[in-house]
């Protein structure tokens, strides 16, 4: 563990945390409404067909291929070998193809391929996902990511105090938008592990600030003859070594995924990496300044006392 002799002054700096978290939310939010999200397959619908070459192909070759015989919206990428090759083609529908030809994707996709290399290519399998069923993926994901804010902030209302509900709640709602809006900058595709990745931030997060929370709950209790300001710094500053061994820790992981993990899962490792180091500023700097703008006080912690004339009433 790290051991800080003085108490960082966090809260010094919270006037420049709240103007930074503004202007990354307002980017955010108009970014999603200039752009949009770059929706993949599993939410635009589409098909996806896994084939199998001799020898390793060449992935531009293969886009090639597919953009000089009309498939516009698609993406291929190795998948477990540099032999395995996935291509998903998005909205096939839009390409001239009507549903019930849909399935049959796969195996134009095959045939153009065959005719453009020399290899012996195999159609290991096609899947075919409708728009409806990406549309429903879509609402079922917002859904449930409000009813698990909304079952935290109950949570840590009864765990703690309603005071530390809001903060954690709106830095959670911090770090989903700033995840959401850096993929809505960078376009990159929003997917099913994505969802997946932004949800573990919300873990994550969580994580983070109750432990800070719980701190602060105890120096309130424990401290005397400081305001809350200082509470709050001292608080921080004892759980500051844990969060950041946690936080380093989990990126040499996510750095790891990055670097060797392949394209198959680059969209979950960067929502991840991303989130971590949002997840790790808003529990210091978001969760806590919130506290202080709704003035948490020793009196929000302590349980009102019975008056001493109820206490001489009692037997």
């Amino acid at each position: 563990m790290i051991d800080f002799k003085n108490t960082i002054d966090f809260m010094g700096k919270r006037k420049f945390a709240t103007m930074l978290s503004a202007i990354l939310i307002i980017i955010s939010i108009g970014s999603f409404f200039l752009n949009g999200m770059r929706f993949g397959l599993d939410f635009t619908g589409g098909t996806q067909a896994e084939l199998l070459y001799e020898e390793s192909p060449s992935l531009e070759d293969i886009r090639s291929t597919l953009g000089e015989n009309g498939f516009q919206n698609y993406e291929v990428v190795f998948f477990g070998s540099d032999r395995d090759v996935v291509i998903r083609i998005q909205d096939v529908q839009e390409e001239g193809l009507p549903l019930e030809e849909s399935n049959q994707t796969g195996d134009r996709v095959l045939a153009l391929l065959r005719d453009a290399s020399n290899q012996d290519i195999e159609l290991l399998r096609s899947e075919f996902i409708g728009a409806q069923v990406g549309d429903e993926l879509r609402e079922q994901g917002g859904l449930g990511m409000l009813v698990a804010l909304i079952m935290i902030m109950i949570y840590i209302s009864l765990r703690f105090q309603f005071k530390f509900a809001v903060g954690a709640v709106v830095a959670l709602a911090h770090d989903v938008i700033i995840v959401l809006g850096f993929f809505s900058v960078m376009q990159f595709d929003f997917d099913l592990t994505v969802l997946a990745a932004v949800l573990a931030v919300v873990g994550y997060s969580l994580n983070d600030t109750i432990v800070v929370s719980d701190r602060i709950r105890e120096n309130f209790r424990l401290l005397r003859g400081v305001d809350s300001t200082e509470t709050i710094n001292t608080s921080i500053t004892q759980t500051f070594s844990r969060t950041i061994i946690t936080s380093l820790t989990t990126l040499l992981v996510l750095i790891a995924l990055l670097l060797v993990g392949g394209e198959m899962i680059s969209g979950f490792a960067v929502a991840l990496t991303a989130g971590v180091l949002v997840g790790t500023y808003s529990s210091i700097y978001v969760a806590a300044n919130v506290l202080l703008y709704m003035h948490i006080s020793k009196e929000d912690l302590i349980p009102a006392q019975k008056d001493d004339e109820e206490l001489d009433a009692l037997p």
